[in-house]
């Protein structure tokens, strides 16, 4: 990890992006420019590669959850 522990969640946006642009990037050179085409090339290897980075099990972001109210939080009325 390269962020602090508040920006964890970025960090797999960024990978993403930059994912996203290298795939279109390799989309747009096979269709040679071809608008629909290199959306439609774009869309199958991005699926195709982000499939295979959840399925390996890159990126997994685990959330707690504190079920204990904190002392700074307010009261609730019930």
């Amino acid at each position: 990890m390269f962020l602090p522990p508040q920006y964890f969640w970025l960090e797999p946006v960024i990978f993403a992006a930059v994912i996203v642009f290298i795939v279109d990037l390799v989309g747009n050179l096979i269709t040679f420019s071809n608008r629909f085409a290199n959306a439609l090339v774009t869309a199958v290897l991005f699926a195709g590669l982000f499939g295979a980075l959840v399925y390996y099990g890159y990126g997994n972001i685990q959330v707690t959850v504190n079920r204990e109210p904190s002392a700074a939080a307010p009261a609730k009325k019930l």
